[in-house]
């Protein structure tokens, strides 16, 4: 049998191709036999083919141009030094001990209801997935400034201010989707009511916006505040739809990325403010964010 291999053709389909014959060897197919074959299986319907193929060649699913089957060390356990890989959110941790008690002092509430609404989510349950970002962050810009490994006190800042916005945007989320459940437990709208889950959705955003007016930058207030601004328009967004499919994914594309990737990539823009980097890697850091 003549040597086959499998080639991309244009369509996204796949076919068999068959190496020209050596000479002298017996059984194998001529040039038109060849070509002609090609063509047959061509014109198949997909699944037809695969089903072909599968029966011919039993070790069909182990073939793989795109990706080569060889012993290689996962980069998620080890660096290419043989050095262990450190896990980010016990690296970036350290800095961030006693996160939520920080959080419920900066609300600082008299109402008892208000003050239990506004702290519900702020039980350690949470993964801070975006105060870690923050974190790490903020340690890279200071070792790339002055190979100081400290963490500065307005840069946890804003990790405590990012945790907040975001925790103001689930209770509002939940208002809105009349969700149930979060966290594995009763959101603050089915407890208490939506009218006071507003409420203490906005006591959380107001206390952000207290504590991002205490570290007194107006660069690094400017870029936050457009966080919320764009937490409120990917909500409006994710509220309507689009006909067409190709606005439909741009209208996607847009609505994540206020929903969820501003906040992540402002924060990481803002804590490199206190770098005094150049402007042209404030915008390198937004994009890694």
């Amino acid at each position: 049998m003549a040597m086959r291999w499998w080639c991309w053709r244009r369509g996204c389909s796949w076919r068999p191709a068959v190496r020209s014959p050596r000479p002298g060897r017996p059984g194998c197919a001529g040039p038109l036999g060849t070509r002609a074959a090609s063509d047959t299986r061509a014109q198949m319907p997909y699944f037809s083919l695969v089903k072909t193929l599968t029966s011919v060649f039993p070790n069909v699913h182990s073939i793989s141009p795109f990706h080569q089957r060889t012993p290689a060390v996962c980069c998620c356990s080890q660096t290419q030094s043989g050095e262990k890989y450190t896990d980010p959110f016990k690296l970036g941790w350290r800095d961030l001990k006693g996160l939520y008690e920080d959080i419920r002092k900066e609300l600082c509430i008299s109402t008892k209801e208000l003050k239990d609404m506004s702290e519900y989510y702020f039980d350690g349950k949470g993964k801070a997935f975006r105060p870690i970002i923050v974190v790490l962050m903020a340690r890279a810009c200071n070792i790339h400034h002055n190979n100081s490994r400290d963490m500065q006190a307005s840069q946890r800042s804003v990790a405590l201010i990012a945790e907040m916005i975001h925790t103001a945007s689930l209770v509002h989320d939940d208002v809105i989707d009349d969700a149930s459940s979060r966290r594995g437990k009763h959101t603050v709208n089915k407890i208490w009511g939506e009218k006071k889950a507003v409420l203490a959705g906005d006591l959380i955003l107001s206390a952000a916006s207290i504590a991002l007016a205490r570290i007194g930058n107006t660069a690094v207030t400017s870029i936050l505040t457009q966080v919320i601004e764009d937490l409120v328009r990917g909500e409006f967004l994710q509220l309507g739809s689009k006909e067409n499919e190709n606005e439909r994914f741009a209208h996607y594309l847009e609505k994540t990325f206020k929903k969820t990737a501003s906040l992540i990539a402002n924060s990481c823009k803002a804590v490199c403010t206190f770098c005094l980097f150049s402007s042209w890697k404030k915008p390198t850091l937004f994009l890694g964010g």
